[in-house]
């Protein structure tokens, strides 16, 4: 396991995509300098994803999660990344236009936050627009199966990839490999979708709730912590219980106060300034 002190370069895309089939590629959600700075030496890259929007600001889905949000949240998190590659979600309606639509996007997250790459969602209906993007520098990471940014026409978040979806959802990935991605995230397919797909396409694919075959693993890192105390999605392990554990530290916090235990003697300050040297 890496100590947290060690320090590695950062990858590039197609350091990414040259570990296809080898040792399995970690990353996690972040949308803080903090949180970055706790996963950047145990992380091979860094999503600033849309679920920002769910995550951080309380709203029902990704769909009103704006270029200013993402730019704010992208620059806190590049303040907290030295070893991580951090790639950047593209908002909803910021690049289904058109691809030059697209690349204006593209450009302006990249240049305002330093994002090594782009994560955009869609299969074949946005293959073009991935190869327009490449052929003009931008990085992109594809995204297929469950797209949180289409749960109204996909009827929410269902599981993708069974029944005739399979074949479906295998031509959305070769299209996006064809296109130019560099990786690509399988969100909430089935193993056995995930694995034929993992096999078939030569970029690395990334699992959230598909596979431990993938190429690697992503999850939003609060859930992961456990953060939440009323939600935990199937694929989701959760390290840590720190939600749980916060809501205790609250409530013996609200407790001190209206008992006048805190604060305390020292915690507090004298009328006159300590003695040099003195320990207080």
């Amino acid at each position: 396991m890496m100590s947290a002190t060690a320090r590695k370069k950062a990858p590039m895309p197609t350091d990414i995509r040259a570990r296809k089939g080898g040792t399995p590629l970690v990353s996690l959600t972040a949308y803080t300098t903090p949180m970055a700075q706790m996963m950047d030496a145990h992380c091979d890259f860094v999503l600033v994803g849309d679920s920002v929007g769910m995550v951080l600001h309380g709203l029902p889905s990704t769909l009103e999660v704006t270029m200013d949000m993402m730019i704010m949240h992208g620059r806190a998190v590049a303040r907290g990344l030295s070893a991580a590659m951090m790639v950047i979600d593209m908002p909803f309606g910021s690049y289904e236009e058109s691809p030059e639509q697209a690349f204006a996007s593209a450009a302006r997250l990249m240049r305002e936050t330093g994002a090594g790459a782009v994560k955009l969602e869609g299969g074949r209906h946005m293959a073009p627009t991935i190869e327009f993007l490449v052929h003009r520098g931008i990085p992109v990471m594809a995204h297929i199966g469950l797209t949180p940014q289409s749960i109204n026409t996909l009827g929410g978040y269902t599981v993708q990839g069974r029944g005739p979806q399979a074949e479906a959802i295998m031509a959305d990935a070769r299209a996006i490999a064809a296109a130019g991605a560099f990786a690509v995230v399988l969100e909430k397919v089935t193993q056995t979708l995930a694995d034929r797909v993992t096999s078939e396409v030569d970029i690395p694919t990334i699992g959230i709730g598909a596979s431990v075959g993938c190429d690697g693993q992503i999850l939003v890192v609060d859930d992961m912590l456990g953060l939440f105390t009323a939600f935990k999605a199937k694929f989701v392990r959760r390290y840590a219980h720190l939600g749980e554990a916060g809501e205790a530290a609250i409530a013996a916090y609200a407790d001190d106060v209206r008992m006048r235990r805190f604060p305390g003697p020292e915690h507090v300050f004298a009328d006159e300034a300590p003695a040099k040297g003195s320990a207080r």
